[in-house]
């Protein structure tokens, strides 16, 4: 009798490296997210009207329900025949990726697979924000855009769209911590130089905002 494999939680992909006619092997370790929850929660008018900005937060750690539901709420895909987002972006550029910091260490949330990517295994979240709650908060979302999917569109424009597509994202957030009961902060105040190179960042890769997510605290 065949048993029925449940689908795990953490999942470890190996990427082969071809190289000189030469193998090596490198562990990358994601978490799959749970589908989202879309319906319950509090009305749009109640989360507006109870939306705001908490700079004390419980280090009580998240679930993962909650985890997949306001990752899906700030930039997930809520059209599967487009792959169109929860938030818009200018011409559809999709540029702002969502790094996750938490205590066992940093993840790419990778929209289309519904998946935490490891990035770096290592706590970075002190890293985050030069405020002194960024260190406990359960999360800390670093919202960073990539300038290679961006085409044409450089320079000041760029940082003009990446900052309003950050907007959009952020506000999402802020909205679902209403009505799931967390707290948030979005924050701007972050040495960015040294932040970048502890994630390993590319040089065409710019951190814009990040924003920290958890309990009120008691």
């Amino acid at each position: 009798m065949k048993k029925r494999l449940t689908l795990a939680v953490c999942s470890v992909v190996t990427i082969l490296f071809i190289s000189s006619g030469t193998i090596d092997a490198q562990e990358i370790k994601s978490i799959k997210l749970l589908a989202a929850q879309v319906r319950g929660g509090k009305s749009l008018m109640q989360a507006l009207q109870e939306r705001k900005s908490l700079r004390e937060f419980s280090s009580k750690e998240i679930p993962l329900q909650v985890i997949s539901d306001l990752l899906w709420a700030a930039n997930g895909i809520n059209r599967l025949d487009s792959r169109h987002r929860t938030a818009p972006s200018a011409m559809n550029m999709q540029e702002i990726d969502i790094y996750v910091a938490k205590a066992d260490g940093l993840y790419l949330f990778d929209a289309k697979q519904n998946m935490l990517i490891s990035a770096v295994e290592e706590d970075i979240r002190a890293l985050t924000g030069k405020q002194p709650f960024v260190k406990d908060a359960p999360l800390n979302l670093i919202y960073v855009a990539d300038l290679s999917k961006m085409g044409e569109t450089s320079g000041s424009d760029a940082d003009f769209y990446a900052s309003a597509d950050t907007g959009f994202i952020s506000e999402n957030v802020y909205l679902y911590c209403a009505s799931a009961g967390l707290a948030t902060v979005v924050r701007g105040s972050i040495d960015k130089l040294v932040l970048a190179k502890a994630m390993k960042l590319r040089s065409d890769q710019k951190i814009i905002f990040a924003q920290t997510v958890g309990y009120p605290k008691d």
